[in-house]
Order: structure tokens, then C-alpha cells, then sequence
């Protein structure tokens, strides 16, 4: 902020980071899960598992919590003021 950045721009940085981090961990996550079903379906007979309902609903929890968890911070940082920052530098 001390550079000229608006309180949005910085709270949008935070929760893009986040948000970077949630979704490289699902694109690792899915295709671990997917590999893990396919194998558990080799060993155990009759296995006919849908994993499109479960992956949907636990990629759309990480997201929202990782919007609440990344929001809260993000909101105490845009309101630091950067003098107050440089000083304590």
C-alpha cells in the first residue's frame, strides 16, 4: 500500500494466492483420486463407484474455505497502515 496499492488490490492478491494454492492441490488431488478409485476397483469385485458427486462437492468445500480462510487475513491486511508497517520494519 506504501507502492500505491488500493486496499482492494491488496485484499485480491491474498485471496488469489489462496486460491492458487487450493487449485494446484486439486488439479494434484482429482487425478490422485481418480487413479486411487481405479485401483481400489481392480482389487474389490463388483466396485462401481461414481466419484463425479463426491469430487464436485469436496473441490466446491476447499474452495469456499479457502475463501473464508484467506478473506479474514486479507481484510486485516488492507487495513494496516503502511506507515505504521515501515516503522516496525
Amino acid at each position: 500500500m506504501t507502492l500505491g496499492a488500493t486496499a482492494r488490490n491488496v485484499t485480491a492478491m491474498v485471496i488469489r494466492d489462496a486460491l492458487a494454492m487450493v487449485g494446484a492441490g486439486l488439479a494434484l488431488g482429482i487425478p490422485l483420486a481418480l487413479a486411487a478409485r481405479r485401483l481400489a476397483a481392480g482389487l474389490i469385485a463388483g466396485l462401481h463407484v461414481s466419484l463425479t458427486l463426491p469430487l464436485a462437492i469436496g473441490a466446491a468445500a476447499m474452495i469456499a474455505v479457502a475463501l473464508l480462510a484467506a478473506w479474514l487475513p486479507a481484510r486485516r491486511a488492507a487495513r494496516v497502515d503502511p506507515i505504521e508497517a515501515l516503522r516496525c520494519e
